[in-house]
């Protein structure tokens, strides 16, 4: 059953309680959707609609995911196991010095005709998020020079978190920056108009790309023949 707000409208934020990230079920509800977290290949650091390979690169990887349904396994390196380790106690830190949060697995809008997703890392009353960074110490003492005292985000998240901000329409997002023995970092940000309808005028072109290349595929795939094939995961390969 459809919900109703009390304006008669339906609400186009959705939090996905029950997911929890990096399971199947998350990935599954990730699949094939534009995310905050690679906004910016689609959007340059100069607000412009991203025409490069890297761009070309998620259309036919976002492309694939929906039309087989699959994510396919990423290499996970050290680094981004100690990330996540670092990120933990970030948040811990948050939490303990700062306020309460509450941890949600996905958070979807499709106010726009279309969807996109974020994975918040937590989420602080009705109004406020948090991202946690973990940087390595020359970027944390950068971070302390160039933003804290300036209260700017650094370049290579503000796309990411102005799409945070945009899809899940909270009113602000703590960027938490943690490097291990060194004082943890926060920097509030806002909405920005500018850069939120950027967001939304290059997600609203990507689609369009995308749903052609669609097209085009199964036209292509009709051609060839259509031939079906057997997917074999790693894990029957080695069997």
């Amino acid at each position: 059953m459809e919900m109703i707000d009390k304006a008669g409208m339906r609400p186009t934020v959705r939090i996905h309680h029950d997911l929890y990230q990096g399971t199947d079920e998350w990935l599954a509800a990730r699949c094939g959707m534009l995310t905050a977290s690679e906004m910016s290949l689609i959007v340059t650091p100069t607000l412009k609609v991203a025409k490069n390979e890297k761009e070309k690169a998620h259309l036919y990887e976002l492309l694939a995911q929906r039309i087989s349904g699959y994510v396919e396994p990423r290499f996970v390196s050290d680094d981004m196991l100690r990330g996540h380790e670092d990120e933990i106690e970030a948040l811990a830190l948050y939490a303990r010095n700062f306020a309460p949060t509450e941890a949600v697995g996905f958070i979807t809008n499709d106010k726009w005709g279309f969807t996109l997703g974020y994975s918040p890392d937590a989420l602080v009353g009705p109004d406020g998020l948090v991202e946690t960074k973990s940087r390595r110490q020359k970027y944390q003492i950068e971070t302390f020079v160039v933003h804290v005292l300036a209260e700017t985000i650094p370049a290579d998240y503000v796309i990411q978190i102005q799409t945070g901000l945009l899809v899940s329409e909270r009113s602000w997002c703590d960027l938490i920056s943690y490097s291990g023995g060194l004082p943890l970092a926060r920097i509030r940000a806002y909405p920005d108009p500018k850069i939120q309808a950027a967001i939304v005028e290059a997600a609203a072109a990507f689609e369009e790309r995308l749903a052609a290349a669609r097209e085009q595929y199964f036209e292509a795939v009709e051609k060839a023949g259509n031939i079906p094939t057997e997917r074999r995961v790693e894990g029957d390969m080695l069997a």
